[in-house]
């Protein structure tokens, strides 16, 4: 049975900033059941209209180091690789804003007008 008053602890956590492995490994230490504990989290998950689906192939090499690192987030390797992929392109929009910004400034430097 799902505990709301878990739920709305998570809830919380994550809007004053928190990620889920802050906010999971508090709740195991302090004796919380892993069931109710990921029970939570799941009914928490937005659950996307439809999911894309994309094939990649992976060393086997590749595939243990993203193991461990969903073993380390506590997620599995298809999340784990999944916010892998959502982190880069967010630092890919945030850096392409400051090379643009870049770019503006560097314009009227080598501007051919006359000033």
């Amino acid at each position: 049975m799902l505990n709301k008053q878990l739920v709305n602890f998570i809830k919380e956590s994550r809007k004053r900033g928190f990620d889920d492995f802050q906010i999971r490994k508090p709740l195991m230490d302090n004796g919380w059941p892993i069931e109710e504990i990921e029970n939570a989290f799941a009914s928490l998950k937005k659950k996307p209209k439809f999911k894309n689906k994309i094939c990649i192939y992976l060393d086997s090499d590749i595939i243990r180091v993203l193991e461990k690192r969903a073993k380390k987030n506590m997620f599995t390797l298809t999340e784990q690789i999944e916010d892998i992929l959502r982190r880069s392109t967010i630092n890919l929009r945030t850096s392409k804003q400051v090379i643009e910004k870049l770019d503006d400034s560097l314009i009227p430097l080598f501007s051919r007008r006359q000033r």
